[in-house]
């Protein structure tokens, strides 16, 4: 239900106006009550432990994502069937095995997409989380280059956020730095028409970034793992190593933070493809 079915609904009489108000106040957010169900919508918030933040798609472009670490498996379901009831994907990152059973049994019969690795789930069609305006980037693409199968996790965890955002997700593995010509005889992969930014992901020294920054000419978003011996700190080497690049237009995200890698760099497509609509 959007405003403008909302105020249909007002004037033709079907809601009442107090009622019409509350659904407006639940646009913007929505205690996920345990009695939840989607044809309830219109009526009173329901006494909860988490709140659906619903307008964030209006304010940012894109739905709430579901950070699953931390809550428990009736929490992720509750907070996914408020995000999908409004025709929104939904993407849920850091889940464990007993909220990815449950969120697929809640879902039967939609499509859900699940990478094992990093706990990252989609329910629904890929682009679904942003607004309909936003949703055409057909064709554009995000090459997600790892420096080892040990980052992974990591990079699967990008991608999926990246083909939640409508972009399509370009993987390029293991081409670290220990074996440079890996990388070079992949070049061709990172460019071309469709690719308006780049992903790399590298834990031990954190290198890989700065040789890729010098050698595309789109940024390059950097992510740190805490794969690595004991001097890599959990992932701190790598941290380091990458904010300190001499190569331009590198930047930096979180230790492992795979999802911001992949949010930021569709925010980076969308940009580009409203100024080339201009």
């Amino acid at each position: 239900m959007n405003l403008a079915n909302i105020i249909k609904r007002i004037r033709t009489g079907e809601l009442t106006e107090q009622a019409g108000l509350d659904a407006i106040e639940k646009l913007q957010q929505e205690h996920a009550s345990e009695q939840y169900h989607a044809e309830q919508l219109h009526a009173g918030h329901g006494v909860s432990d988490v709140m659906v933040d619903h307008d964030r798609k209006r304010r940012c472009g894109a739905a709430e994502v579901i950070y699953a670490a931390g809550k428990t498996a009736d929490q992720v379901v509750r907070i996914a069937k408020a995000i999908y009831v409004r025709g929104d994907v939904v993407l849920m990152t850091r889940a464990n095995d007993e909220q990815i059973t449950a969120v697929c049994d809640a879902f039967k019969g939609e499509p859900i997409e699940v990478a094992d690795s990093c706990g990252a789930v989609m329910i629904g069609s890929p682009g679904g989380m942003e607004d309909a305006e936003d949703s055409n980037r057909g064709g554009m693409v995000v090459p997600i280059v790892t420096a080892g199968t040990s980052d992974l996790p990591v990079a699967e965890e990008a991608a999926m956020t990246v083909k939640a955002m409508g972009c399509e997700a370009r993987m390029v593995c293991d081409v670290g730095v220990a074996g440079l010509h890996r990388l070079m005889g992949r070049m061709d992969e990172l460019g071309g028409d469709d690719v308006r930014v780049l992903i790399v992901v590298a834990g031990m020294e954190g290198a890989l970034p700065s040789v890729v920054g010098g050698l595309v000419d789109v940024p390059v978003i950097a992510v740190p793992t805490s794969v690595g011996y004991g001097a890599s700190f959990g992932g701190v080497a790598a941290l380091l190593g990458m904010l300190n690049s001499c190569a331009s237009g590198v930047v930096v995200v979180n230790i492992d933070n795979g999802f911001g890698a992949g949010y930021t760099a569709s925010m980076i497509v969308k940009q580009n493809r409203v100024s080339a609509n201009d």
